[in-house]
């Protein structure tokens, strides 16, 4: 982070690292020296106090063998590639695995210097609606963040199969709610043979979990208990 203003946008940046797992955090030439105290850094205060403090850029990236820079773009004239983030976090991934990456978001008043870009090999950018209106800096580095972190499979991945309810549980509470429909007097007589049917066909259209049966049963029991009483 270069030349940040507030140290609560630190503070949101380290809690930002340390839900989604990235433990070093490196800060150039911030405005507020008491940045490690921020209250933003909910549940990262131990990543906060290792933050590494640098005097220059260069010195920062020093160790790394790619320089990503990230922008709003605004009416700045860029001389580098500019890649949307979802793409760009593909690139990050793969290369962090071989060698130490530097992702760089500059201050929140006016971003990157062009001396910062400099020293960058290519820029990301998140793809808001308004090219030229930029985000709040800890929700940037939190979005950021959250692409690289984030599994692509995952969302593919199928849920668990819950076990449907056998003809059988259906039956059983097929018959306790005709019961209860009885005894409230919703049956005519007249049609109870039509009703049956059609309270049999709605209960398998519900198409009951089989944890749900018996939990429908229960309350079934309750309310027949309840109007038998009465």
């Amino acid at each position: 982070m270069v030349s940040t203003r507030n140290p609560l946008n630190i503070g949101a940046a380290a809690r930002a690292m340390a839900n989604f797992g990235f433990p070093r955090l490196r800060v150039v030439n911030p405005y507020d020296v008491a940045f490690r105290e921020a209250r933003s850094a909910v549940g990262a205060a131990p990543l906060l106090r290792k933050a590494e403090d640098y005097s220059s850029l260069a010195e920062a990236v020093g160790d790394c063998r790619l320089v990503i820079g990230t922008t709003a773009l605004g009416h700045r004239g860029l001389q580098h590639p500019l890649r949307r983030l979802e793409y760009g976090a593909r690139l990050i991934k793969k290369a962090a695995a071989e060698a130490p990456v530097a992702l760089l978001f500059g201050s929140e008043k006016f971003g990157l210097s062009n001396d910062d870009l400099s020293h960058c090999h290519w820029l990301m950018r998140i793809p808001t609606v308004d090219a030229g209106l930029s985000m709040n800096l800890g929700q940037a580095v939190a979005l950021c963040l959250y692409e690289l972190a984030r599994d692509s499979k995952a969302a593919q991945a199928r849920p668990g199969k819950i076990a449907r309810a056998s003809a059988g549980e259906a039956e059983q509470v097929t018959v306790m709610l005709l019961d209860a429909l009885r005894a409230s007097g919703y049956v005519n007589p007249k049609t109870a043979a039509t009703t049956e049917e059609k309270v049999r066909r709605l209960i398998r259209r519900l198409d009951l979990a089989e944890r749900d049966a018996p939990v429908l049963m229960g309350m079934l029991r309750q309310i027949l208990w309840k109007v038998n009483g009465s």
